[in-house]
């Protein structure tokens, strides 16, 4: 198997811990480009994404013993630098069959696909020697305009029309009532956590491209200051994300790279997985804000794995930081046990290497600087720096112009 994001299917995670499953994990845009590689009949490529992880030196666990020890490890990648950058060798993805799901298909195998369930589905159908397409409504040859058609016939070698097209939501997330007592809201959010809401907004400008990961990140688009256009992107194909759906008004075939259930915005539009981690690649997008399990003080983030105990998988993380372009974590300081989560160095595999640019927590807003470390530039208003020291692995310096944290 090889995988992207385990996510919360625990059985999944129980068979790969067990050593049932033996599973490759790797980068959800790496992922996409092996497939849309291999259907181009393109054998490898470079490509920046988990330059100094274990993914490219090697020592990722594919399959475990089921005793807990490792039986096999991921092989190191190949390393090259161009034009003063790192990329590692990754090679495409060919397969005896694709299977994939259209909304609409026509007997010459053209398909379209509905809102952001198109995500995958044209990279495996091209990576595929037999590509078997199941569509909700098959129509006669000439129904579909030829601009509309998003998969040409040429990659499809069977068409099947669906018996059942119910589909299940898996995180049906809606917005707010307007009085406010059901919903969730980062009001009803604890005060911490709420701070560090207030404070990651502060990142946004004006025309700004940005993805947000799941939790607080994507709360702070609650605070996006009236009259300023920010676009947010989703990993799974969308541009241009607008808020959570009334009750009601939910589609299944609209969601965001946390499978939660979103809503269009004048200006939005849907694309490939692959034509999504281009533009982050390719440095269009100018800001991600992400969670973490540990930062580092040059800038290392962690937030993917647990060795032997928890399995999500990297999904489009390894890809965004390793883009190049603004990253900025928000995460509490510590652990629930007490420990730093902002260290001297991360204990964890990591996500990417001198990759942060800002840290905010409840406590503090550090810049990062992958030669230089940590620089404190905010404190929250109810603590002391020397306080912020104790609760801080990391060395760090004191800006001379330190702040009250932003709100």
């Amino acid at each position: 198997m090889i995988s992207s994001y385990v996510g919360e299917n625990k059985n999944f995670e129980k068979q790969y811990l067990t050593g049932e499953l033996e599973v490759e994990l790797t980068p959800q845009g790496t992922l996409a480009e092996k497939l849309r590689a291999g259907g181009a009949g393109i054998p490898a490529f470079y490509t920046p994404t988990a330059y100094g992880t274990n993914i490219h030196t090697g020592g990722v666990p594919v399959k475990y013993n089921p005793d807990g020890t490792v039986a096999i490890y991921s092989k190191p990648r190949e390393a090259r630098e161009f034009n003063g950058r790192n990329y590692i060798l990754e090679e495409s993805i060919r397969g005896d069959y694709s299977l994939v799901k259209a909304w609409k298909g026509d007997k010459e195998g053209n398909l379209v696909f509905r809102s952001t369930a198109r995500n995958f589905n044209p990279d495996c159908a091209k990576a595929g020697k037999i590509c078997i397409a199941e569509v909700e409504e098959l129509v006669e040859t000439g129904e579909l305009k030829p601009d509309e058609i998003h998969l040409p016939g040429i990659y499809v070698h069977r068409i099947i029309k669906s018996q059942i097209n119910q589909k299940r939501i898996e995180k049906l997330t809606l917005s707010k009532p307007a009085d406010g007592k059901e919903g969730g809201s980062v009001k009803d959010a604890n005060k911490l956590r709420d701070r560090i809401v207030r404070r990651a907004a502060k990142e946004f400008r004006d025309g700004m491209y940005v993805n947000l990961g799941i939790g607080v990140p994507t709360l702070s688009s609650n605070y996006i200051p009236a009259g300023m256009n920010v676009i947010l992107q989703s990993e799974n194909g969308l541009l241009g994300m607008g808020p959570y759906p009334e009750p009601g008004k939910q589609d299944a075939d609209l969601i965001n790279a946390g499978k939660e259930t979103v809503t269009y915005i004048p200006g939005s539009s849907i694309f490939s997985s692959s034509d999504s981690f281009a533009m982050i690649r390719g440095q269009h997008v100018q800001l991600t804000i992400l969670g973490a399990l540990e930062v580092s003080q040059y800038g290392d983030l962690a937030n993917w794995i647990i060795p032997g105990k928890m399995v999500k998988g990297m999904g489009g993380a390894m890809d965004l930081v390793s883009s190049g372009n603004r990253v900025v974590v928000t995460m509490e300081h510590t652990s629930k046990a007490g420990t730093s989560k902002v260290l001297k160095n991360c204990s964890l595999p990591l996500t990417g290497k001198n990759v942060v640019s800002r840290i905010i927590t409840e406590l503090a807003v550090f810049d990062v600087s992958p030669t230089t470390g940590l620089t404190l530039i905010e404190k929250a208003s109810d603590v002391t720096v020397d306080e912020i020291r104790s609760k801080t692995d990391a060395d760090f310096t004191v800006s001379p112009n330190l702040i009250d944290m932003l709100q």
